[in-house]
């Protein structure tokens, strides 16, 4: 049975859900992240910052706009510094103007991707899988990088048994 481990950035409090704004006490890629962990065993790595992402969402929007167009790398809390005993790579994050937020690519570019299987799984409120694809196969060097999971946000919380099923036939 292949090892799987999901590395996840998510984002708890206030965020655009079903055109308004709520307030999530767990973030909607934490969910499906989760749902993943149960339905496969994988083992999970939660990204976070060393400084806080703003917690207002439209805020936040601007500080990730600026971060992607000037090719930022914040700094993390922890880095996960190998993968070596995984054999599937799960990349798990929402949608931030067309790719994932720039800490997930803060860790990926510290880790060697080579004969691994990589797995793009984004939250999103419309965009579907934007670019996750393209971009996970730019930086995770040497990976299969497989089709996309793309998890509309506002369903996030009644989507565990379409993310599990897509676990189990993906990563077992």
């Amino acid at each position: 049975m292949a090892k799987t481990i999901v590395i996840c950035y998510s984002r708890r409090g206030q965020n655009y859900v079903n055109g308004s704004m709520a307030d999530l006490e767990k973030g909607n890629t934490e969910l499906v992240a989760g749902y993943i962990q149960k339905a496969v065993g994988a083992d999970v790595f939660m990204i976070e910052t060393v400084d806080p992402y703003p917690e207002d969402y439209m805020e936040c929007t601007e500080v990730a706009k600026r971060e992607l167009n000037a090719g930022a790398r914040p700094e993390l809390k922890e880095y996960l510094d190998s993968i070596d005993d995984y054999d599937n790579i799960v990349v798990a994050g929402p949608c931030w103007w067309g790719t994932y937020p720039c800490a997930v690519f803060s860790q990926l570019e510290r880790l060697d991707f080579r004969g691994k299987t990589v797995f793009p799984v984004m939250t999103h409120e419309g965009s579907g899988e934007a670019r996750s694809r393209r971009d996970l196969k730019k930086v995770c060097k040497g990976a299969k990088v497989e089709k996309a999971l793309a998890v509309q946000g506002a369903v996030a919380p009644s989507s565990e048994e379409a993310v599990s099923t897509w676990a189990v036939k993906n990563l077992k």
